[in-house]
This record gives C-alpha cells, sequence and structure tokens, in this order.
C-alpha cells in the first residue's frame, strides 16, 4: 500500500494461502527442468520424457461429471479470506489446542494447508448425504467469500443462497460430486502417511462417493465399508423396505501403513481364553492349519509340507526322525489337503511356539501359542457395527439430554451418535499420541464431543479442529427458537456445556477451544473485485485507483490488531495454536508468534523507532520474519533490517 520503492531485501506479506497450482509447478520444474520451455510445460516435450509411462490411448476407464474441471480448479485456487480470532466465544483461548472454525469449509481447508500439512491422524465427516433435501455447498471460485457472506445472512444480496439439491435439477448429482470434490481432495493433503479418513453415507450416493475417494486416495488405499445400524426400526417413510443401516467408507492416506487403523481391546470374555501360562506370559492355543477352504497343496504349495511330533514331548520338527515318528499334515476347514499358516522359514525362526498332540481320531494336529500381548488382548474391528449406543436416536437423546430439553426439541433429525464417533477415534488413533483429529462438516459438534470423553476414558492427549458453516437454523423448536442463531453456534455451545459436564458427567473437563471465524482479509489487496466485464489493463487501472483510496491509516485504525496478526500467523503457515504474546522491542510494541522452533515478529505502529531497527538487527533476531507497514520504515532502515531478519511488509 505505501508508494516507497523497496530494495531487494523487501518482500510483500503473503496475502493468500498455499498456492497449489505454483508450488506443484515448481515441483515439477525441479524434477524434469527439461519437460518446461520459455518458462512454461511443453507437454510434448513430457510425454517424451515420461515415454512408456504415459497412456495415449483414448478409450480408458475413469470417472466424470458434468462440472469435475472446475471442480478440480478449485483445489488449486488460493484463498484471499483469513481467520479472526474470537476469545469471548472461545473457552481457555490461550491454552488449548482445540479448534472452532466458523465458516466455509472449503474457504477453510485451503488456509488450513500451510500449517497442517500433513498432520493429521483421523478426520471423519458426515457430509449431505444429497437425499434432495440436503443442501450443497453452492462455490463461486470468483468470489467465494463474499459468496460465502451472502449464503450464511452476513450480507444482503440478491445472489444465490444455500438451498436443497433437488432431484428434479438436471446436474443433481453433478453438483453433490462438485461440491465434494476439492474438500476430499484438501482433506487428503492434511492427513499424515498413516492418516485415515472415515466418511458417513446412505445409499443414495455410497457408490459414487465410492469412487469418488478412489480417485483422489487411490483404490489400493481402500481400508473398509462398515455398515452402521443407525435405525434398528426402520423408517417407515422408506417406499419399498425400511431401512436401517447406514454407511462408512474408510480409507487410509497409504493403507499399507500398520498404523492406520488400531486394533482393540477384547472385552472380558475373549480374554478368558488365554487361560494358560508359561514362562512368557498367559497365552491360548490355536490350532496352526489354514481354515480358508479354497488353500490346497496345489494352489499354496510353498505352505504344504509335513510337520514331524515327538509323542511324547510334544515338540515338533521338518525333519522324521526315531523322536518325531508322528507325521501331522495341514487341513483346510473341509478337513481336505490344506496348508499351514506358517511358511518353512517361520516354522525355523519360532517353532519353540510351537507342539503337537494327538485328537481323539488318533490324528495328530499342530497347534501354536498365542500369547496376551503386553497392552492386552487385542482383535480387528468387524465391518458390522450393530450396537444400539451407536444409532441417531442414542445421538438425539444424548443432544437433548446436554441442552436439559425433549428429544421432539432437538433441531437434529439424524445427529451422529456420541459413541459411534468414539469407536471411529479408538480404531484410528492412540491415547499414547498428540493425534489430531478433523471434522469439516461439524454439525452439532458431535466429534468434539467425542474426542474430549475419549481423552478422559483413556486418559489421551488427542485435539480436535472443527469446521462448520454457520447455516441461519430460523425456526428450528420453542427450546431453541431465539436461542440460536446458526447451527454453529448450537455447536459451540455443546461444546461449551460438555466442557461444564452436564447429567452424569457433572464433573468438568480442564480443556477448551479457540474460536476463530472465516473473514474477509484485512489487506484491501485482497478485498478488490475484479469487473469480468472489463479488460485486463481496464481492471488493473481500477485496481491502483482502489489501492491509493485504500489508505494505510484506514488499516490502522479500523482493524483489530490482532486480527492482523492473525491473518500473518495464517498466511505463514504458522499453527492457529502458537504463542502469541504482545511485548516491547527497542521502542516499538510487537507481538511475538512462537511454534515449535519458528518465530514471527509483527509490529503494527505507524513508525519504527532507530532503537528497535538497532535491536532487531542483533543475532537475537538473527533469520527471524519481521512483518511490519511498508511506510514505517525508510530505505536505509529496510536495508540494514533486511541483513538480519527476513522482512516483509504490509
Amino acid at each position: 500500500m505505501g508508494m516507497n520503492k523497496k530494495t531487494k531485501t523487501t518482500k510483500k506479506v503473503n496475502l493468500t494461502s498455499s498456492n497449489m497450482s505454483e508450488e506443484r509447478i515448481s515441483e515439477l520444474r525441479k524434477i524434469l527442468p527439461e519437460a518446461f520451455s520459455e518458462n512454461k510445460i511443453d507437454w510434448e516435450k513430457l510425454r517424451k520424457v515420461l515415454g512408456d509411462d504415459v497412456d495415449s490411448h483414448i478409450e480408458k476407464f475413469g470417472f466424470t461429471w458434468s462440472g469435475k474441471g472446475d471442480a478440480i480448479k478449485n483445489v488449486l485456487i488460493p484463498s484471499k479470506a483469513t481467520l479472526n480470532p474470537s476469545k469471548d466465544e472461545s473457552v481457555n483461548f490461550d491454552e488449548s489446542e482445540n479448534l472452532f472454525i466458523e465458516g466455509d469449509n472449503l474457504e477453510v481447508l485451503k488456509l488450513l494447508q500451510k500449517a497442517y500439512f500433513e498432520k493429521v491422524k483421523t478426520i471423519y465427516i458426515d457430509p449431505p448425504y444429497n437425499t434432495g433435501s440436503d443442501f450443497v455447498y453452492k462455490d463461486d471460485f470468483k468470489a467465494p467469500v463474499k459468496n460465502y457472506m451472502e449464503q450464511t445472512g452476513q450480507k444482503d444480496s440478491d445472489g444465490n443462497s444455500l438451498s436443497t439439491n433437488k432431484e428434479t435439477n438436471g446436474r443433481y448429482h453433478s453438483d453433490w460430486l462438485s461440491m465434494m470434490y476439492p474438500r476430499l481432495k484438501l482433506s487428503w493433503n492434511l492427513l499424515r502417511d498413516d492418516g485415515v479418513i472415515f466418511v458417513s453415507i446412505d445409499d443414495n450416493e455410497v457408490h459414487r462417493l465410492k469412487m469418488l475417494l478412489d480417485e483422489i486416495f487411490g483404490e489400493e488405499n481402500f481400508i473398509a465399508n462398515i455398515v452402521v445400524q443407525t435405525n434398528p426400526r426402520g423408517r417407515s417413510l422408506d417406499k419399498h423396505f425400511a431401512k436401517t443401516f447406514e454407511y462408512i467408507l474408510v480409507y487410509g492416506k497409504d493403507a499399507s501403513n500398520n498404523s492406520c487403523i488400531f486394533e482393540i481391546p477384547k472385552n472380558e470374555k475373549a480374554l478368558s481364553e488365554y487361560n494358560k501360562e508359561d514362562e512368557n506370559g498367559k497365552f491360548r492355543l490355536l490350532e496352526l492349519r489354514n481354515r480358508n477352504p479354497v488353500f490346497t497343496r496345489k494352489n499354496r504349495p510353498n505352505l504344504y509340507y509335513p510337520i514331524f511330533v515327538n509323542p511324547d514331548t510334544g515338540g515338533v520338527s521338518l525333519e522324521k526322525t526315531k523322536e518325531f515318528c508322528e507325521e501331522a499334515l495341514p487341513l483346510n476347514s473341509n478337513n481336505d489337503e490344506g496348508c499351514w499358516t506358517w511358511s518353512k522359514d517361520k516354522f525355523t525362526k519360532d517353532n519353540t511356539l510351537l507342539f503337537g498332540k494327538s485328537v481323539s481320531t488318533g490324528a495328530w494336529r499342530v497347534y501354536r501359542k498365542d500369547y496376551i500381548p503386553e497392552d492386552g488382548a487385542t482383535t480387528k474391528e468387524k465391518t458390522l457395527w450393530v450396537d444400539s449406543s451407536l444409532n441417531h436416536e442414542n445421538g438425539k437423546e444424548e443432544l437433548a439430554l446436554i441442552f436439559e430439553t425433549s428429544g421432539t426439541n432437538v433441531p437434529f433429525d439424524f445427529p451422529k451418535s456420541v459413541e459411534l464417533i468414539k469407536k471411529v477415534i479408538e480404531v484410528s488413533t492412540s491415547s499414547n499420541e498428540n493425534h489430531i483429529v478433523l471434522d469439516f462438516f461439524a454439525g452439532s459438534g458431535t466429534t468434539a464431543h467425542a474426542v474430549l470423553q475419549q481423552n478422559v476414558e483413556d486418559g489421551g492427549n488427542r485435539k480436535f479442529i472443527l469446521v462448520q458453516l454457520p447455516e441461519l437454523i430460523g425456526k428450528i423448536s420453542e427450546e431453541f427458537d431465539g436461542k440460536y442463531k446458526s447451527i454453529a453456534d448450537i455447536s459451540k455451545d455443546r461444546i461449551k456445556r460438555v466442557l461444564n459436564g452436564y447429567g452424569d458427567n457433572s464433573n468438568a473437563i480442564k480443556d477448551g477451544f479457540k474460536v476463530l471465524k472465516l473473514s474477509e482479509s484485512n489487506y484491501p489487496e485482497n478485498t478488490f473485485e475484479f469487473d469480468p466485464e472489463k479488460t485486463e489493463q481496464e481492471n488493473q487501472k481500477s485496481f491502483e485507483e482502489y489501492l491509493t483510496k485504500a489508505k494505510q491509516s484506514k488499516l490502522i485504525d479500523d482493524t483489530d490488531e490482532l486480527s492482523i496478526v492473525y491473518e500473518n500467523i495464517v498466511k505463514e503457515g504458522f499453527s492457529l495454536n502458537s504463542k502469541v504474546l504482545e511485548g516491547k522491542v527497542g521502542k516499538n510494541s510487537v507481538y511475538t508468534v512462537t511454534d515449535g522452533e519458528q518465530q514471527l515478529l509483527i509490529c503494527l505502529d505507524k513508525s519504527i523507532d532507530k532503537k528497535t531497527v538497532s535491536e532487531l538487527s542483533s543475532k537475537d533476531y538473527e533469520g527471524n520474519v519481521f512483518i511490519c507497514f511498508d511506510n514505517a520504515l525508510d530505505d536505509t532502515a529496510k536495508a540494514n533490517l533486511g541483513l538480519n531478519v527476513e522482512l516483509k511488509t504490509i
């Protein structure tokens, strides 16, 4: 905004979120510089470099829909918006690392890309099911923040508003897929290598959603399709069958990573099976044979071999001797010639865990010792979830208890139960790590509730990030009418009530959450709207006139300083849980933002004193990023500071 000529040591502050298109092209340039010509990708050169890896066939398997091209472009368009802190709506803002972000989840996901890239362990979302009555976010990548303000009633406009996606709409499925694609793609970026996503859906879109997830995550990273009984009595309004189930599709960032999904503790009944003990601990006996009926000596020849048993000791060997004289052959579940579950190499390595014994028929069988792990016996979770605590009625009763009302007053028809999300958390996170759980269709806030409660139960230190559009709720019930303006308001209040304790859970939870709200950028450069009817030259002229009118003093006088600080936190890629301290450097007020070993200094004074410049030039601040107003420094001060810190100006 200032008119001073900048030195080479001065940079402009970051005005947008990650520009993924530029970043990817930059990465490609490093790997394949020969594929570029005149600073552009040369497709023919790229084809030659890739050789046989380019599929030139026109007909090939694929998944497409009307609007897919725009949905892909939408991922690459950086966000100019910001996240403003709302301390008065938060609980323990300065200490808590839980986040509740109010805003359009597409813009928010873009703003999270730098700070949370590959840091999220688990994502759970319950998106609109596209039943003909669910709304679909109407994304406008040309003016996303303005569009968001209009849709949520924060600004008056004759533009589009949130609406249901009627089946009569010719692009009924396409609109839903175009809404889901960029959000799922951006969420993929945020997952760790052992990260996993759970997506609740019903049978209206489950098959299309699976194809979408196959494309984004890769078919090889599909983990499970969990069937959840959410309505045991069935929905009476359904036409042919009374539906009782919904689905949860599960994908990993890398499904081959063993830490994607954790086994769960066995129940007491299962633990009673470990009724034998030796010097290595308690164990149970499992027959070594492979029970798959189709596995035979013909199709698994490497797993078919005789094991010889010592009838006196039960010891086993691969070689027949005078002591090891009884032969045991593998069988499958049909009692045909089958195969073992162990290879010869594993037998040689761990044969002390095996022993043989005779059964009633006189035949010899081989058994292995299965010890209880140090942290207790575990088992794989099943893909059929029918426990009554997981259904919608349980979720509704929980909300009624939290808000001290009746189930008929709860403003959610099919709220997810806390137990359902806790089950997701249990199989995908560890209580021993500070795992992050993300839900960007937060709804009533069940995921936050589940994280807090699971931490209480197992002593974990998980953190949640919730994103919810402040969708207006209108008149929904006598109990809620007038008390809450939006779904986001209900969700925030629910989290506060859970922290304070409710019903039988009357003990307060020592935690909290930060509230941040999606807002227009504080910088005039980001709020200018280009006119599509004008030429590029005309728009550029209008832009320059706009910046001249948008005086720097207006930004200083009209904007909360903490909002400017947080815009720089977001766009510099610092964690939203960075510690922010206001203090003095030299003679100026400076905000010091600390995120681990990273540090960011922000001064919003109109003028920076020479003593401040001198102090910032010392070794204590070497290499740090320092942000200030452009005309707060003269050219000499900029040059001196630029030798010691990374200077960026507003």
